[in-house]
């Protein structure tokens, strides 16, 4: 029996007879010949049947074949630049291993509201299956480069009895006899194990309950969080940078065939690299002042639109996502905006003494209007200014006993930052909306399949 290959290894296997295992990606037929697409999750590959050297049993599967009925097929691999992968398999024998009947995802157009109500099935089309491998190599890229940068991986839990930012946005379960919430984000456990470990990272779920429907969020999505014993803010932004541009360039390098298919710009891509424009909330809010009256007179009607939800919170308040878009489309590399004011920050940032009243914190705002990606900060390790802080936000002392006891016992400036890896996905595949960027989302309408 002809061995099993995948059809990502065929470039090893020209002049050989092998077994292709999939489905059936699509098929067309002429008076002589079958042309069955082949696919098996690593690739795409033509199998040309010549139907007069076929026998009966072979050809009438040939015929049976429908859209993502699962077979087997054999043949000899042959080297064919024009087709698909680039390589064509003439088969002699296919084998149907199951039966696929009326497949509800067609090649016709589809609206997207019917497609994710079929995400299971969804996931096999080729811009969906290109979205997912482009994923997988930005986590492995993400896991190269803190395991080489002396990193370690430490798990945060999923269930916590204290939020990192506020109980406001965290979805509450009962837990026993106490509440328990769903993790906003593992940082306030990683600054635990880098007071062991000096330089860690989890990476994993993280939950919302925020209310919100646009483009940009999800209830459920994933975060790489990196935290690092004696290091301050300037350090924080620095291993910013290098993180990004690896993440970046080696995805490039490892997914250009993806990229490829979701018909990205890759120049735009190439572009990532260090050093990156690094402005202060201030120098952003006057920046974009500027825009907002520049966009304003603009001839582009998206422009004009983009610069009437400019600034909308006003000088003090965060940052609006028409704010990060305007940012992200003037320039061409992800932007730092650092040192934010203190108020509108979360309780743990340190606060700038040498600027009373800014956070020593900074948000990556991507390139191409993808908005923040990373947000991080330098963390306050006093033990008087946290305990006065989680007071002030109206905390427990309690649940915080513990996170306390950090600055209790050998506390060390230390600072880190989270990555959203879904907001990621959809800037490197260049996506509109993060829902296709996890292979099952979860949204405020959504929690099927």
């Amino acid at each position: 029996m002809p061995k099993h290959v995948y059809i990502e290894d065929l470039k090893n296997h020209v002049g050989e007879e092998v077994m292709l295992c999939g489905w059936c990606y699509n098929k067309r037929s002429s008076k002589k010949l079958h042309f069955i697409i082949v696919r098996d999750g690593s690739g795409l590959c033509q199998s040309v049947g010549f139907i007069p050297s076929l026998s009966e049993e072979v050809a009438k599967s040939c015929e049976a074949v429908e859209q993502e009925t699962a077979i087997k097929v054999t043949g000899k691999v042959k080297k064919d630049d024009r087709q698909v992968g680039g390589y064509e398999l003439e088969m002699t024998s296919l084998e149907i291993v199951a039966e696929s009947k009326d497949y509800p995802i067609s090649p016709k157009e589809h609206g997207v509201a019917f497609l994710m109500e079929n995400r299971h099935l969804w996931l096999r089309s080729k811009k969906q299956h290109a979205i997912i491998r482009v994923r997988h190599n930005i986590v492995k890229a993400i896991r190269e480069f803190f395991d080489n940068h002396g990193f370690i991986n430490v798990d945060a839990p999923i269930l916590t009895g204290n939020a990192a930012e506020g109980t406001t946005t965290l979805f509450e379960t009962d837990y026993f006899d106490q509440k328990a919430y769903l993790s906003q984000s593992g940082q306030l456990y990683m600054e635990a194990a880098a007071m062991a470990h000096g330089r860690v990272y989890c990476l994993g779920p993280t939950f919302r309950a925020e209310k919100s429907k646009t483009r940009r969020h999800l209830t459920e999505f994933w975060m790489v969080e990196p935290e690092v014993a004696y290091m301050e803010l300037a350090e924080d932004m620095d291993l910013a940078e290098e993180f990004l541009e690896y993440v970046v360039q080696t995805v490039l390098a490892r997914c250009e065939n993806e990229l490829t298919v979701l018909e990205r710009d890759l120049d735009k891509l190439r572009k990532i690299k260090r050093p990156f424009p690094r402005i202060s909330y201030d120098e952003a809010v006057e920046f974009l002042t500027q825009k907002k009256a520049e966009f304003a007179a603009s001839d582009d009607e998206e422009l004009r639109k983009l610069s009437e939800d400019m600034l909308k919170n006003g000088p003090g308040d965060d940052l609006g996502a028409a704010d990060e878009t305007a940012i992200g489309i003037t320039y061409d590399k992800p932007v730092l905006i650092h040192r934010y004011p203190a108020k509108i920050k979360a309780f743990y940032m340190k606060e700038d003494p040498e600027n009373p009243g800014k956070a020593l914190c900074v948000d990556v705002i991507a390139p191409e209007g993808y908005g923040e990606i990373i947000g991080g900060s330098e963390r306050e390790a006093s033990i008087e200014v946290l305990e006065a802080k989680v007071k002030e936000h109206g905390l427990s002392m309690d649940a915080f006993k513990w996170y306390l006891d950090l600055r209790r016992y050998g506390s060390v400036p230390h600072a880190g930052f989270g990555l959203g890896i879904e907001r990621t996905v959809a800037w490197l595949c260049g996506l509109h909306h993060v829902r296709e960027t996890i292979p099952f989302p979860r949204m405020m309408d959504k929690i099927w399949p």
